[in-house]
């Protein structure tokens, strides 16, 4: 495993698989599939509940039974308890396409007619299998359902177009249906008694009547296509809904017998599943194109309303990049789709508005997919001007104008960017400016043109006057780029030359020639630094300030689709048709790590903190994510991270993370090599994490707040504790217990074991220990693990004793060196107090040296002084360690004063600054 591996996939919903409903007291879970994985949803809000781990194989059908979740993947039923696999049925010898919840059974039916009949009850696989039928040689099931009020029955379709009534318990077919000559394609029970609905692939619906094979009417779908999922309302309302392979939802009256309503364009492509929930006019729908939606049936006229859904790119991404301190991820795709993705919580996700869509295609009598822009092929966005104006500019397939979004409003913005070039031709390349003010957009035919964001207006052309036309270069644009202080423009084009223009004059200074048709550029602000990709496949890096290439990288065997730069500049990355994903190193100038992926990558974009790497691949509608080992490990050595010139299988991340309790013995290998090289101290294993990563840092405790803060203000909080009332005389004791007087005149009471033994110097010692609270016990552990370590130089283990205790427990271990008397201190009636104090600010001293547990450390200095400093001002011996103590402390917070005034300055002059 190499510098980043796989942690999880994001934008997966659901595939062609049906999904599964369960009711879990007042709540509803909808079942889901994702391909080889699976998750459940919350009906409440759609929110993310569980998420399964991925399978070998595809998952063909999903069932539900209290905490187990059925996947049938292959020849097998794979069985879950919540998200951990317990069992695996195998049976079955060929694919399993169907699962039916039957009371406390699963039936499973394969592609060749084969049904098996499980106990749930029963994980054991050898136990589990209780029946078996085989339909018959010719018969190829289509759908299995079981009739409501029908005991141990189910009805099988066919692709032929026949019925069979099945008795599973008797294991015997009781009746076939003729059926109507086409193949059925699902099959739903209806709140009438001895009635299904049957959806058949000529479009047709029927309601039939099984007691008596009489068919009750008859529907033909809204729209061409087969039916695939119906679905009986059970509110009391007389309505059918199905769904077809067009998208479309057509909705029946079943007194009336005629269309109610028609839900066009509720889903881009074929619909799989419909569910009306219990007694409510809520229905459930998914589809192949990667969404599931609740439509509620509210409106005066009857018509249903889109309530909530969840949804993901129906077709492949192609652009992507990180945005909002890597907490989101822009990304645009095949399906014509501008999407804002938010990698902490699912339920942020969304798609960004095109307008009034669905009015114009109503109006126009169009799909929606045909109102909607074309794909996006290159954008570029700008946080810092997110809450002025649009931020965010996009190119598209074959259109001739970039568009503006207003991302604070996911919208889509009031301005469009049309070139003002004699031939219109496709913009294929734009950049922001850092400051967020200006957007220069190039074309297919080498325009490039500056426009302001704030007006949309142009603000002026960049025309190399060498060339024999007027424009910016000689054949397509591939890619602009603004240097940071808005000095200079860079532009290449598509025949291999790289330009570099005057931002504000509009001239060009200076030219490259790369030598091949470039593919792809981008600029690093930070390191002036400009990554170029060319049909060559080699990687070129050129210093723009000093005007000359710099880097040459070589290992690509196929055609680069993307680049990107880590945040700090030090690394180049690039994906690649290869199926590679490949780090360069761009101060030594080598490669450092190379992975291998099965889906080859198309885009790629590290986040700001370079603790995630985000891709999307050819065929694949998520977005994948891949964790920063380095990020994560204790180990500082990047040598045990990298792969070098070798590269290395990875597998795809999954739509579950991977668990933090799972190491692999890479990990294990380079943690052990990180606590070689850091030491064998105990601390240090333990917490490899707090190591300093260089001596002019401090190193925070990572204790609770409260923790440290309570040690500083326990005497207010003593205070506000205080009980208001006073305390109460007890209760008369108890005829067994007798009572003993202290020093102090209070009683305690003492059993009869005590007393009656007639040793009066144990009760003596009963009360002495009463009153001390055994506290000579506890200062003389601390006195010993404090004087051990005063030998051996390590103060870890005392850290990590206070670290253990509460604030209170804290306060009573420094208050046992406590001298009363502070006019009266004699060092022979007081040497043990004096040497424990002398050996707290030893300890004071070493842990301000060398910066470890800065705030937990502070808060005990501050308590310390504020109970033994009358002691230390009036001691010589200790006033030296104090000295030198102050001495430390000044250094150490005149630095951190200074760092803070610097970022206090910086943040000062950002926000006042007018760009």
């Amino acid at each position: 495993m190499g510098i980043f591996e796989p942690f999880r996939a994001l934008g997966y919903i659901t595939d062609g698989t049906p999904f599964t409903v369960q009711r879990r007291g007042m709540e509803t879970f909808i079942t889901l599939s994702t391909g080889k994985s699976w998750q459940i949803y919350n009906c409440a809000k759609l929110n993310l509940v569980l998420a399964g781990p991925e399978l070998v194989k595809k998952i063909r059908a999903l069932a539900s039974w209290r905490d187990f979740t059925f996947a049938a993947s292959g020849c097998d039923i794979v069985v879950f308890k919540r998200a951990h696999q317990v069992a695996t049925w195998s049976g079955h010898k060929a694919k399993v396409a169907f699962l039916l919840l039957f009371g406390k059974h699963i039936l499973s039916l394969d592609l060749q007619g084969s049904l098996l009949i499980w106990t749930a009850v029963e994980l054991d696989p050898n136990k589990a299998l209780v029946g078996q039928i085989q339909l018959g040689e010719k018969f190829y099931p289509s759908c299995i359902m079981h009739p409501d009020t029908y005991l141990n029955k189910v009805i099988v379709g066919s692709e032929e177009g026949t019925l069979q009534l099945w008795n599973i318990s008797t294991q015997k077919k009781l009746y076939e249906f003729k059926g109507w000559g086409s193949s059925i394609r699902c099959c739903v029970s209806s709140p009438a008694l001895d009635v299904v609905g049957i959806g058949c692939a000529d479009g047709k619906i029927h309601v039939h009547n099984l007691r008596f094979d009489e068919e009750v009417v008859t529907f033909t779908h809204a729209t061409r296509g087969a039916v695939t999922a119906l679905a009986f309302r059970t509110d009391g309302q007389p309505l059918l809904a199905a769904g077809g392979s067009s998208g479309v939802i057509s909705v029946w009256n079943l007194e009336k017998k005629r269309l109610h309503s028609v839900i066009k364009d509720a889903h881009y492509s074929s619909i799989c599943s419909l569910y009306f929930f219990a007694n409510e006019p809520v229905l459930m729908s998914s589809s192949t194109d990667n969404s599931i939606k609740m439509w509620i049936f509210d409106t005066s006229d009857g018509e249903a309303r889109l309530l909530r859904f969840r949804s993901g790119h129906s077709a492949p991404p192609t652009c992507i990049r990180y945005y909002g301190k890597g907490r989101h991820i822009l990304s645009a795709g095949q399906d014509r789709a501008f999407r804002f993705f938010s990698v902490i919580q699912d339920q942020q996700s969304r798609e960004l508005s095109q307008g009034h869509v669905v009015k114009r295609a109503k109006k126009l009598k169009l799909k929606e997919e045909e109102i909607k822009l074309p794909p996006v092929i290159a954008f570029d966005a700008a946080e810092i001007r997110e809450r002025d104006w649009c931020n965010v500019v996009t190119c598209h397939l074959d259109d001739p104008c970039a568009y503006t979004w207003r991302l604070q409003n996911f919208v889509i913005g009031e301005h469009i960017l049309r070139p003002s070039c004699e031939v219109p031709t496709a913009v294929k390349a734009c950049s922001i400016s850092t400051c967020g003010n200006f957007a220069v957009i190039g074309t297919e035919g080498g325009w490039i043109e500056r426009f302001n964001l704030q007006s949309g207006f142009s603000r002026g052309s960049y025309i190399d006057i060498g060339e024999e036309e007027p424009c910016g270069h000689h054949g397509a644009v591939v890619g602009l780029a603004c240097e940071a202080m808005n000095a200079l423009l860079i532009s290449g084009g598509y025949n291999g030359d790289i330009k570099i223009w005057d931002f504000k004059g509009r001239e060009l200074k200076f030219r490259w020639e790369v030598g091949a048709p470039l593919v792809k550029i981008v600029y690093h602000a930070g390191n002036g630094l400009l990554a170029t990709a060319a049909d060559d496949m080699i990687l070129r890096l050129y210093d723009v300030t000093a005007v000359r290439i710099v880097r040459k990288f070589v290992g690509h065997m196929d055609r680069v689709t993307d680049l990107c730069f880590s945040e700090d500049g030090k690394w180049l990355l690039s994906s690649s048709m290869d199926g590679t994903i490949r780090i360069w190193d761009v101060i030594s100038s080598r490669q450092l790590d190379a992975i291998h992926v099965d889906a080859a990558p198309t885009a790629l974009s590290i986040s700001p903190n370079m603790d995630m790497l985000a891709t999307t691949h050819v065929d694949k509608n998520g977005i994948y994510l891949w964790a920063n080992r380095m990020m994560y490990s204790g180990a500082e050595d990047i040598e045990s991270f990298i792969s070098g010139e070798q590269v290395v299988n990875v597998p795809m991340p999954t739509v579950s993370s991977r668990k933090d309790s799972e190491d692999t013995e890479e990990d294990t290998l380079v943690k052990d090599q990180a606590i070689k090289k850091l030491g064998t101290s105990n601390s240090l294993i333990g917490n490899l994490c707090s190591a300093q990563l260089t001596p002019g840092l401090v190193t925070l405790a990572m204790l609770p707040k409260t923790q440290w803060q309570s040690l500083v203000n326990l005497d207010i909080i003593k205070m506000r504790n205080k009980p208001i009332e006073p305390p109460k005389k007890p209760e008369k004791a108890p005829f067994f217990l007798q009572s003993l007087s202290t020093l102090s005149g209070e009683r305690i009471f003492v059993h009869n074991s005590v007393t009656d033994s007639g040793d009066q110097d144990e009760a003596e010692k009963f009360i002495t220990a009463a009153q001390s609270g055994n506290k000579n016990e506890g200062f003389s552990a601390f006195m010993k693990l404090l004087h051990s370590c005063m030998e051996t130089g390590d103060f870890a283990a005392v850290t990590d004793y206070l670290k253990s205790l509460s604030p209170s427990a804290v306060d009573l271990e420094l208050r046992m060196l406590q001298i009363i008397d502070n006019e009266n201190i004699t060092e022979t009636e007081h040497a043990v107090e004096l040497k424990g104090i002398g050996m707290l600010l030893d300890y004071f001293i070493s842990e301000v040296f060398y910066n470890n547990n800065f705030e937990f450390v502070q808060a005990l200095i501050r308590l310390f002084l504020k109970i033994h400093g009358e002691t230390i001002r009036r001691q010589i011996s200790l006033q030296e360690k104090a000295r030198q103590l102050l001495e430390l402390q000044s250094s150490t917070w005149q630095r951190l004063d200074t760092s803070f005034q610097n970022t206090r300055c910086m943040i000062t002059f950002l926000s006042n600054s007018q760009f």
